[in-house]
């Protein structure tokens, strides 16, 4: 199998190319593995130094909204797993119109190339936040669409484009919605990685509002692992869920991550809140475990303290990402 991955070097797509190259899903052995990246901020070549050799492994530097490019790309590969996007919600709300152009004219371009060139899957990954705040229960895949920010937004547009694409050309679409995603290799702007690497830097931890806004948080490995169940087993036309099936107040993520740093609540700096801050995220994944086999399987408590100990050790890798 010829796939195309991309967004390859971005947090979750980088952990998605190394497991498929590392023996990590063995139900799938690719014969060839493409990324595509632009290699903003947010992409590092260093998230793919652990694969760098395998010789199935091809990079392409470029831009999803480049017709010419994904055109060439995308041809000859059977499977296109779509990460890439502009994903800080912080950003989007600063400046909205990378995340338009990026996640729905990137997405629709894609499309359009994977329906010239006869592909067979097309995975488009997304996120929880579609939805917006839900204050008891959890969402289903059938819950409508009601996103709070730019970047929600706009991947709400690609996730109904990539829909659309499915029902009016027959393209065998599939979308997958994660939860909050933590683990290593996590670009140093999010809240788990700022906040670890605040501490290992002896920086206060600035908390939004609060802290009570929660969230269902998945280790990166079970998100991966289920972006690959979907791919291989999921509904043409299919949406599915991805969750973690831990729900943390923000606050109650700080106390463990200050527990795991060694360091005391004296360190938190509470900030204005965020705009439009959702409340309350919550998945439910039992369509992904009825039709997919999904099941969540890194506890959080040893899912965190294993991030914790991958950013003592990789300095390297993250002291000049915070530095820019």
């Amino acid at each position: 199998m010829r796939i195309l991955v991309t967004g390859g070097a971005g947090f979750i797509g980088s952990a998605y190319v190394r497991r498929l190259l590392t023996g990590a899903e063995p139900t799938l052995t690719p014969d060839t593995v493409t990324v595509l990246d632009k290699f903003t901020y947010a992409g590092t070549r260093g998230s793919l130094d652990p694969v760098r050799d395998d010789p199935r492994l091809r990079v392409v530097v470029g831009d999803v909204c480049d017709g010419r490019l994904v055109d060439a790309t995308v041809a000859g590969h059977d499977l296109v797993v779509h990460f890439a996007a502009e994903s800080h919600v912080d950003r989007s709300i600063t400046g909205a119109a990378p995340f338009v152009t990026t996640n729905v004219l990137g997405t629709q371009t894609l499309l359009d190339a994977a329906l010239r060139h006869g592909v067979a899957r097309f995975v488009q990954v997304s996120t929880d936040e579609v939805y917006g705040s839900i204050d008891s229960g959890s969402w289903t895949e059938s819950a409508p669409l009601d996103p709070s920010s730019p970047y929600s937004a706009s991947k709400a547009g690609a996730d109904l484009l990539a829909l659309a694409y499915h029902r009016t050309h027959g393209l065998d679409v599939v979308v997958t919605r994660g939860a909050n995603t933590y683990g290593p290799w996590q670009h140093p702007e999010k809240v788990v990685p700022l906040f670890v690497t605040n501490l290992l830097d002896g920086h206060d931890l600035p908390l939004y509002g609060d802290g009570g806004n929660v969230r269902d948080w998945v280790h990166v490995d079970d998100h991966c692992h289920g972006i690959v169940l979907a791919q291989q087993a999921g509904r043409a036309g299919g949406v599915y869920h991805l969750g973690g099936g831990t729900e943390l107040t923000n606050r109650e993520l700080t106390g463990r991550l200050l527990a795991a740093c060694g360091a005391g609540w004296e360190r938190v700096r509470p900030v204005a809140d965020r705009k439009g801050h959702d409340r309350r995220y919550s998945l439910d994944i039992g369509t992904s475990r009825r039709e997919l086999g999904y099941a969540p399987s890194v506890d959080l408590e040893w899912g965190l303290a294993g991030t914790v100990d991958w950013y003592r050790r990789h300095r390297d890798w993250w002291e000049p990402l915070k530095r820019r």
